[in-house]
């Protein structure tokens, strides 16, 4: 997606962060800058799109003085470190784009400060520690991408807020715990996936109403029965493979795949005479 109205070509030399050409979008012919904290004194720019551009070092606490931003793409970079605190100043962004670094630590409680955020996407990271309740603050998002990173805990209660949200994704870290029973019915939700976490016992019910038409819970320690409800997704593509779910299964999954049985109750057999 292109962000910008108008490209320009950037030119940054670094130690701090290398960078080959770049692109802001900006009201000005032309910006050329020496060093990475001189983009923060450019508090006039509404959107900055340096994806792809093999980006090392962190991200700077300045960026926070960037307050008119409402796109900050920064993807496809070699960018390490924690996410700034800071970046909870940008109170005007609509997108944020961090994804595919080797971005490291906690995400920030002060994300849930960037209420006009439509577009979060930080997956393919190293984030660990808990998804922060804050995140439930933005009301607004459509696109929710954790996934693929080394986040823990239990999937708080509040991304059940989301309301406007289309496409959730949260695999492939190390979540734990139950899937709230709110998450599957949440209005407008297109797509969910929860893959290769640790979650644990059973699938919620699904509302007659649900919009959902991929579901992935696959590679998890799921049990329990599945329930039929689940036959409401809309597509019928849905992920259980690899848990801990008992038969019978719904006849609307086309593949349920391998599952340890081991838990499950013997069908209940009546004595015959």
């Amino acid at each position: 997606m292109d962000f910008c109205r108008k490209t320009i070509l950037l030119l940054i030399f670094s130690s701090f962060m290398s960078v080959g050409w770049g692109q802001f979008c900006t009201n000005e012919e032309e910006i050329e800058i020496n060093t990475i904290e001189e983009i923060c004194n450019l508090t006039n720019l509404t959107e900055i799109d340096l994806s792809e551009n093999n980006l090392t070092g962190e991200i700077p606490s300045c960026i926070g003085n960037l307050t008119n931003l409402n796109c900050l793409d920064l993807s496809g970079n070699e960018l390490t470190g924690e996410i700034p605190p800071e970046i909870g100043n940008l109170t005007n962004l609509t997108y944020l784009h961090l994804y595919s670094n080797q971005l490291t630590g906690e995400i920030p409680p002060e994300i849930g400060n960037l209420t006009n955020l439509i577009d979060l996407r930080l997956s393919f990271n190293q984030l660990t520690g808990e998804i922060p309740p804050e995140i439930g603050n933005l009301t607004d998002l459509d696109w929710l991408l954790l996934n693929e990173n080394k986040l823990s805990g239990e999937i708080p209660v509040e991304i059940c807020s989301l309301e406007d949200c289309n496409f959730l994704y949260l695999g492939g870290n190390n979540l734990s715990g139950e899937i709230p029973d709110c998450i599957v019915n949440i209005p407008n939700l297109n797509e969910l996936s929860l893959p290769s976490n640790q979650l644990t016992g059973n699938i919620p019910h699904f509302s007659s109403s649900t919009d959902i038409n991929y579901l992935s819970l696959r590679d998890n320690q799921l049990s329990g029965f599945i329930p039929e409800s689940i036959c409401e997704v809309n597509s019928g593509l849905v992920q259980v493979y690899n848990n801990q779910l008992c038969p019978p299964y719904p006849d609307c999954i086309e593949y349920i795949g391998y599952q340890d049985t081991s838990e499950c109750e013997e069908p209940f057999l009546c004595d015959e005479g």
